[in-house]
């Protein structure tokens, strides 16, 4: 991509012609991008160059010491403090350099070592306080002066990677398993990397999941955040273990074939004073918007200044630093929407493409966004960059040189928002089949996303995941496998159909959050002064899974199955399905995608349905269940026939296909097995 030589107009509005009238508005995104660029890299061809400021900034080993400096334009004095010099503010000062940049040079090796807590002691006019060096890779709290502080880390002997050959690798169609290292283990308490690789990795294996999504892993110091409130962006979570322990987790993941990203948070920051960015330098719009704009009115969060130089290499060198540093295979980038309207979106309903280009919107921070695009597929070309956007920003998932912003998906966040709202507002019977069809397929023209029903966002306490809103109060006495009500069967059955609909159909990859797979029971509530600081809702209950004589066991074989079906006949690789043929009144769907034909039956009373399946998509020739929803080893009572042969003929008037036969409220998949 020569990103140089960009010129309209561009693709964008071709590939959707709905955008000509706002083709101006798209011209003066991309010109202003190209000077943006100009302006950090004055013409240079890539971005890699520019983003390291990870290895000028923060703490570093040179040839005869250690060298220590930091950004802090608005400071009128500074000074290197830590247990190395018993926390003097008066014996290690930084000189100040251009354009605000204070640095220190330490003559001889032991000078700081490994381990030493050190901050940085600042001044502005008379005012002295203590911060944490921003490009700090390691924070912890020192337990002598119960100080959150920089650690100095520079272990002896480096990590060993052993995946080289899998960095390389091009990546398939993502089914990502979303977790939370911290809330990963059985036990009430905090979970570790290393317990996380060792335990749960080999469970997301054996699912067949090809992508883990990691949260919380920037340093935040209120575990109850989720790891939205992020302080000291290039340092690992602290609460999960020491750097190594991360590069552990993420090694042994590429030698299980899964790749992993990071749950990016560049949207906003924490306001805390004296742990992270806020107020470093004494003024409040060193990294931030200056007054009111600079502050996020719903989540009471600072928010950076995507126009200034600075703010840009520092987040573009954060991007390049975990994918370095720690071999990320790409980003989830939290709060899109947010970054990309002054308003943050905040009530919009984004009805009509006026939304999108109007005074509103803030082309700075999609110029940074496409900059991290482009950023980030320079340093790995096989990267994936996932946008959190509600919004359907025209554009987000197009590539730079077409208009576009260069996400390679979209998380399709309307698909559970859908999927709660029929469950709680409509009757079965009512279910409306081409509004299903709808929400699950319609998406901008060469855009992708990602499909899912359901996420961390709907297991958090004060809302309810799919099979807790079915199943409700039964939960807690209805999950062993001899207990048979109307409500439990529902729900179980409905859980294994929802899931398969929105893999096969929403999407050109699918997401799912740890545990949902097979209906964890509990809601996820962090630890808080409400609770009484209690780990017992944030942890995950595998024991349930593990116990045959549970529900959870057929759940959880449902889902490996259909990932497993997903990911070895390469469903999501084709990407559109095609309609067949949609029954109303019967609640049937039927489409393909590939080679295989989907057959669902999403009525509640019929005992037994037979019609005719439209077969023409996928050719003529003979076809075998593969896979459906009935079968017993997935608490099914075994209905439809897996070694039944069923032979394509033509029909005047209704074409090619054969007849099927398919029970309510089941789900099945077939494929064509010869001639």
């Amino acid at each position: 991509m020569d990103i140089l030589n960009l010129y309209g107009p561009y693709a964008i509005t071709r590939i959707d012609p709905w955008l000509e009238p706002h083709a101006g508005d798209i011209e003066l995104r991309m010109d202003r991008f190209k000077g943006k660029r100009w302006q950090l890299v004055e013409g240079a061809e890539t971005l890699t160059d520019f983003a390291n400021g990870h290895l000028y900034f923060g703490i570093h080993r040179t040839a005869d010491g250690w060298v220590v400096r930091e950004w802090l334009p608005g400071a009128d004095e500074v000074c290197l403090i830590g247990d190395f010099n018993e926390w003097n503010k008066e014996s290690h000062p930084l000189t100040r350099g251009n354009n605000g940049v204070w640095e220190i040079s330490l003559k001889g090796k032991d000078a700081l070592k490994h381990g030493q807590y050190i901050k940085l002691w600042v001044r502005k006019g008379n005012d002295g306080f203590d911060r944490i060096p921003a490009y700090s890779t390691k924070v912890s709290m020192d337990e002598d002066t119960k100080r959150l502080c920089s650690q100095v880390w520079a272990p002896e002997e480096g990590f060993r990677w052993t995946d080289e050959a899998f960095m390389k690798k091009e990546p398939a169609a993502p089914l990502i398993y979303e977790a939370h290292v911290g809330m990963a283990q059985d036990r009430e308490g905090i979970g570790t990397y290393r317990e996380f690789a060792d335990n749960v990795l080999p469970r997301i294996q054996k699912l067949g999941y090809n992508t883990i999504q990691l949260m919380a892993i920037q340093e935040h110091p209120y575990y109850g955040s989720f790891g939205y409130q992020v302080t000291n962006f290039f340092a690992a979570a602290h609460w999960y273990g020491v750097p190594e322990d991360l590069k552990y987790l993420v090694n042994k993941a590429h030698e299980m074939d899964i790749r992993v990203l990071l749950d990016v948070v560049h949207s906003h920051a924490c306001p805390n004073v004296g742990e992270g960015l806020q107020l470093q330098d004494g003024t409040d719009d060193q990294y931030f918007l200056p007054g009111g704009e600079g502050w996020h009115p719903a989540w009471g969060t600072r928010l950076f200044n995507y126009g200034r130089p600075e703010v840009l290499h520092f987040l573009l060198s954060n991007l390049k630093f975990w994918q370095t540093e720690y071999h990320f295979d790409g980003f989830r980038f939290d709060g899109v929407t947010s970054m990309i309207y002054h308003d943050h979106g905040l009530g919009s309903a984004f009805t009509n493409y006026d939304m999108y280009f109007n005074m509103n919107t803030d082309l700075e921070a999609l110029n940074y966004l496409q900059l991290a695009n482009e950023l980030i597929h320079e340093v790995n070309p096989n990267a994936t960059t996932v946008a959190e956007d509600m919004s359907g920003m025209p554009g987000m998932c197009l590539p730079i040189e077409e208009g576009g912003i260069g996400f390679d998906y979209r998380l399709a966040m309307g698909e559970p928002d859908y999927w709660i709202k029929l469950l709680k507002d409509t009757r079965d019977e009512d279910w409306n089949m081409n509004a299903l069809w709808h929400e699950m397929t319609t998406r901008r023209p060469q855009e992708k996303v990602i499909g899912y029903c359901e996420s961390h966002d709907q297991a958090l306490v004060g809302d309810k995941t799919i099979i807790f809103r079915m199943a409700d109060a039964e939960m807690y006495t209805g999950m062993t496998k001899d207990y048979h009500t109307f409500t439990m069967d529902r729900a179980i059955e409905l859980h294994k159909i929802i899931r398969l609909y929105t893999m096969s159909l929403g999407g050109n990859g699918y997401l799912n959050f740890m545990g949902n797979e097979f209906g964890h029971p509990e809601w996820i509530d962090f630890p808080r002064e409400g609770n009484g600081w209690s780990y017992k809702y944030c942890r995950r209950q595998w024991s349930l899974v593990d116990n045959p004589d549970l529900k959870y066991e057929w759940l959880n074989d449902f889902d490996a199955a259909m990932i497993r079906l997903a990911r070895e006949r390469k469903l999501l690789d084709d990407p559109y399905a095609v309609s067949l043929w949609i029954d109303p009144d019967r609640k049937i769907i039927t489409f393909s995608r590939g080679k295989l034909l989907f057959v669902f039956n999403f009525h509640n009373s019929y005992s037994e349905q037979q019609f005719f399946l439209h077969a023409h998509t996928v050719g003529e020739g003979k076809y075998k269940v593969i896979l459906s929803t009935d079968e017993k080893r997935f608490g099914g009572p075994g209905i439809i026939a897996h070694d039944y042969v069923y032979s394509t003929e033509y029909v005047e008037g209704r074409g090619l296909g054969f007849n099927v036969y398919s029970p309510c409220r089941t789900a099945m998949v077939l494929e064509r097995i010869g001639d």
